[in-house]
């Protein structure tokens, strides 16, 4: 019986593996920064997008739109990891192949889409429809190496992080108007209580 050709996914997968394991110098770095770091660095950009947006000519509506970016992220997580991974049950690659290099504590849970992948394609696309350019473009520099490093470290193949992306980034532009329509009202309720300086600079008040 002739051997059966991997699929372009394995075979990427695998190449971005050997890649791990003829660089060992990069091992620390990548398993922190794929593991928690890389996330942790959205989260301040996005913060750091909150904060320069209470600054803006319209505050609630802008400060509204980053606020979605960040709760938008969280339904985009939820979704790929409660829904999607269940229901499309697919393996790690680490217990579908043999021989690999895995730089992070394996685990039994269900490979596709990447939960990380998902939030850098919900950061990203969010930061976009919010009309920040600075911030992202630097969180898709972030993100771009947040879903390298998941495949690098061995946890996810590279459709993985490519549906991740892909479904972090549809579900904030989806429910982009409800979502900042809502976060806008709140916000201009809060222009009336002693919390008014989470949605509009000092110098903005009356």
């Amino acid at each position: 019986m002739a051997a059966v050709s991997p699929s372009i996914n394995t075979t990427w997968y695998l190449d971005v593996n050997r890649i791990a394991r003829e660089s060992g110098w990069a091992h620390g770095i990548m398993s922190t920064y794929s593991h928690f770091l890389g996330i942790g660095l959205l989260a301040v950009v996005l913060l750091a997008a909150w904060w320069t947006a209470r600054s803006a000519e319209e505050p609630t509506r802008e400060v509204a739109k980053v606020l979605w970016v960040a709760g938008g992220t969280v339904v985009a997580w939820v979704i790929a990891h409660y829904l999607l991974k269940p229901l499309v049950a697919e393996r790690r690659p680490y217990l579908a192949l043999r021989h690999v290099e895995v730089l992070l504590t394996r685990t039994h849970g269900y490979s596709f889409p990447s939960g990380h992948a998902t939030v850098a394609g919900a950061v990203i696309v969010g930061l976009m429809l919010a009309r920040r350019p600075l911030a992202a473009a630097v969180a898709t520099v972030l993100g771009l190496l947040l879903c390298f490093g998941r495949i690098y470290t061995g946890m996810h193949y590279p459709f993985d992080v490519l549906g991740g992306l892909f479904v972090g980034g549809l579900v904030v532009a989806a429910l982009w108007p409800l979502g900042v329509a809502v976060l806008d009202w709140f916000d201009q309720v809060l222009l009336d209580t002693p919390l008014a300086v989470l949605v509009r600079a000092t110098r903005h008040a009356s």
